[in-house]
């Protein structure tokens, strides 16, 4: 028989998950959001890319974690859909 992940344990696997995955792409789009480009001397400066390509660059992958986010919320079973176990507990039921 293959091992099966309990399903709160797997529930609270994937939150802890989308979670981190909205606490880094916050921070990501906040540090382009407020970045400041120092102050160089003429001879020093370099071209920066546009703050729009940044934005860019920024949200797309946070719009392809969402997309990720919502499939796998709607492919988690939930402790209700589970089979029953030949004694009559549902799978990852505590015995």
């Amino acid at each position: 028989m293959t091992p099966v992940m309990k399903p709160l344990l797997a529930e609270a696997t994937f939150w802890i998950a989308a979670i981190a995955c909205v606490v880094a792409q916050a921070a990501i789009v906040r540090s382009v959001l407020v970045a400041r480009a120092p102050q160089l001397p003429p001879e020093a400066r370099i071209v920066l890319p546009r703050r729009g390509v940044e934005l860019l660059w920024t949200l797309v992958p946070a719009i392809a974690l969402l997309v990720v986010l919502a499939l796998t919320w709607g492919a988690l079973p939930s402790a209700a859909d589970a089979p029953p176990t030949a004694d009559g507990s549902a799978v990852g039921a505590e015995v």
